[in-house]
């Protein structure tokens, strides 16, 4: 006997649907209920009552962050962004990967006879056009940009010296894993830069990938099909042991979350090598004593990353960086740690609506202004991208100048102003 729509979901999800009461807590705290149609709690209400063709001929779960701030708020746990992933899976069961609404309309044809009121939305349909672009680059060129994943270390061209052992150096401690958006778009090409020059400085033997990284999976994982990224992952856990590494670090918080978490979980257990961000690297180095800081006289804030803090939960590390270098004045924003707001730059939001996730980063801003911060920092990358752009979208922002930074862009500064 076939099951039912809440059980097929609970049981994808791994998630208890049944305990929702509807309180609306995870809506109020989500960064694009706003857009939605229904929002979490009524998305929850819904699976309850079998809806199944109802929310698959929504836009709602596409316009998931995958931030779980509705997690963060549900007092019975639920975690949402599982359970919205698991309505994308089901999609993809259906033959989802449609190149046109008519194609949908097909689909759900029974279900639009008996509810002729309902609208298939062209934007649902062209966004999901979008992310099967996204998945078919992501398949033929492992990256999500499509260009020539030879080209991953093009960053370390502008270095004032290229580190020794940076390509694929047999025997390094550490591989630093850049990711995606650091190693192929220039606008973010200034994260691996201060990474690797505060590593070099500070005589950690390191090495990367190269063209051999390939893109971590998490954009697959987002849009319900982890098992495409299966080959990814196979692919560069073996690539790091064949370098013999004992310890891989990421700028990138998608990734770490991917490598920390996941990983495991698709490989059947441990993978063998230790697993660390950025952040946490500094710290440690910091504390060693390997690491020199100069004064950096400023007002800094941290935006906490949603696939950093609330999902991995690193929430102290970078903090401690921040408050390490002298002349730092440090204030938090009024939502930060496991209620941060998200930057409105995750879950594949920018490929599937690039209008929504604007609003979501101009807002996330607005807090920074609110405590006069001159520097908005954070750790990753994706993060460092939507924030500088709601700046120059903020009329408060623009007229105070603030800067928005990577941690490890703020450490390489403080170290250049202690060096003689």
């Amino acid at each position: 006997m076939e099951r039912s729509f809440i059980d097929q979901v609970n049981g994808l999800s791994g998630q208890t649907t049944q305990l929702c009461y509807h309180c609306h807590k995870c809506t109020a705290g989500c960064p694009t209920a706003y857009a939605m149609q229904y929002g979490p709690d009524r998305i929850l209400r819904l699976i309850q009552f079998g809806q199944k063709e109802r929310l698959l001929a929504s836009r709602d779960p596409w316009l998931c962050l995958g931030c779980e701030m509705c997690g963060a708020h549900c007092p019975n746990d639920i975690d949402i962004n599982e359970v919205m992933i698991a309505l994308k899976e089901m999609s993809e069961e259906m033959g989802y990967r449609v190149e046109d609404c008519q194609t949908l309309r097909e689909l759900l044809a029974d279900y639009l006879v008996q509810r002729p009121q309902t609208v298939i939305d062209d934007r649902l349909c062209a966004g999901i056009q979008r992310l099967n672009r996204l998945s078919q680059t992501i398949g033929a060129t492992h990256n999500i940009s499509g260009d020539d994943n030879a080209n991953r270390l093009l960053w370390s061209q502008n270095l004032e010296r290229v580190p020794a052992g940076l390509d694929r150096k047999q025997g390094a401690e550490i591989v630093y894993f850049v990711g995606c958006v650091a190693s192929l778009f220039p606008r973010s090409y200034r994260v691996p830069q201060s990474f690797t020059s505060v590593l070099e400085a500070s005589g950690v033997d390191f090495t990367t990938l190269g063209g051999q990284e390939w893109c971590c999976g998490y954009p697959l994982l987002s849009m319900g099909r982890l098992e495409q990224a299966k080959a990814l992952i196979q692919h560069n856990v073996a690539q790091v042991k064949e370098l013999g590494a004992a310890r891989v670090v990421f700028a990138c918080p998608s990734c770490y979350h991917m490598w920390k978490f996941i990983y495991p979980e698709v490989l059947g257990g441990e993978i063998g090598v230790g697993v660390l961000h950025a952040t946490e690297l500094l710290d440690e180095l910091i504390t060693q004593g390997a690491i020199e800081l100069g004064e950096v006289k400023a007002r800094v804030t941290y935006h906490d990353p949603c696939d950093l803090g609330r999902k991995s939960h690193v929430f102290e590390s970078p903090r401690r960086v921040l408050r390490s270098i002298p002349g730092v004045e440090f204030v938090e924003m009024s939502s930060a740690g496991q209620i941060s707001e998200c930057c409105g730059g995750g879950g594949n939001l920018e490929s599937f609506d690039p209008e929504i996730g604007g609003e979501v980063s101009v807002r996330r801003i607005g807090r920074a202004c609110e405590v006069e911060a001159q520097v908005v920092t954070s750790a990753c990358q994706q993060c460092e991208r939507t924030l500088t752009a709601a700046v120059r979208q903020h009329e408060g922002a623009r007229k105070a100048r603030v800067r928005v930074m990577d941690v490890t862009e703020l450490v390489w500064e403080a170290m250049q102003a202690g060096s003689p």
